[in-house]
């Protein structure tokens, strides 16, 4: 098995796209019209390659001047084998190229620990977001 995380093109989107609507709309019943939010041009992207299919992917934006990550998500087939690491390590590296000293995000209730072990903090109390229990967390980069 050979499996790469590398910087993602916009002309990618539809790849990026079909990821996320398996993982995020048929997996977890999320509305198409929320997680296809039309801020993807505004994002850097990342995908991850196993075999040289796509199998998972995530992007940065910039929220109030801080980076957050958002749309991580590795298809089911494909979880267990290190990709959701990768896809935050290229985030992290993304942001703090871009300046940022700062990652935040908004961690499903069940991956919350998956971003405990990456160094991330909660911040506050958990809330509602598409439907889905979540918890904002952050972490310094640098």
């Amino acid at each position: 098995m050979s499996a790469e995380v590398r910087p993602a093109g916009l002309e990618e989107l539809p790849l990026l796209h079909a990821i996320r609507r398996e993982v995020f709309v048929v997996g977890q019943g999320v509305p198409a019209e929320i997680e296809v939010d039309g801020r993807d041009a505004d994002c850097a992207h990342v995908l991850a390659l196993v075999d040289g299919a796509p199998v998972g992917t995530a992007r940065l934006r910039v929220v109030d001047g801080h980076g957050k990550a958002e749309r991580v998500a590795v298809l089911a087939s494909h979880r267990g084998l290190g990709l959701g690491v990768a896809l935050m390590a290229a985030l992290e590296a993304l942001a703090r190229d871009a300046g940022h000293d700062q990652l935040h995000l908004h961690a499903q209730w069940p991956v919350v620990p998956f971003y405990e072990r990456l160094g991330y903090v909660g911040r506050g109390e958990p809330f509602d977001e598409a439907g889905i229990r979540h918890l904002a967390m952050g972490r310094h980069l640098r």
